[in-house]
């Protein structure tokens, strides 16, 4: 199974059981660990583990493979290890402190810059 099925089996796996603000980054060009970067919220533990195991069975129907899960204990982030996909399940409070969308998202635009008019010494300016 490629990462663009495990991928969208993930995020619907996370709409079906109410995630919000669900983000998806390919990072195929950032790292050679993973293709593909998932992060939603859920407003309690209860629903971040909910969400997390929700994506696990549903790849797992698919005949997809998980190979870990780690943070279900505390059910603040849980992270889950589809391989080519990692998806990250936060509470908004921990999503918004570590804000992940500004590590694995697009740069951020610049402003252009504005060069100042050079003087040239010696010269008087009237």
């Amino acid at each position: 199974m490629g990462p663009e099925k495990i991928a969208k089996i993930a995020v619907a796996a996370l709409e079906d059981i109410k995630g919000r603000d669900i983000v998806a980054f390919n990072v195929k060009k950032m790292t050679a660990l993973f293709d593909k970067v998932i992060i939603a919220s859920g407003d309690s533990n209860r629903q971040v583990r909910a969400l997390a195991h929700n994506v696990c069975e549903e790849i797992k129907k698919a005949g997809g493979h998980v190979h870990g899960m780690e943070g279900a204990q505390t059910g603040e982030w849980v992270l889950v290890d589809l391989g080519a996909v990692v998806v990250h399940v936060m509470q908004p409070a921990i999503r918004q402190y570590y804000n992940l969308e500004e590590i694995w998202g697009a740069p951020p635009k610049r402003p252009a810059r504005k060069t100042a008019a050079r003087k040239t010494p010696g010269r008087a300016t009237a």
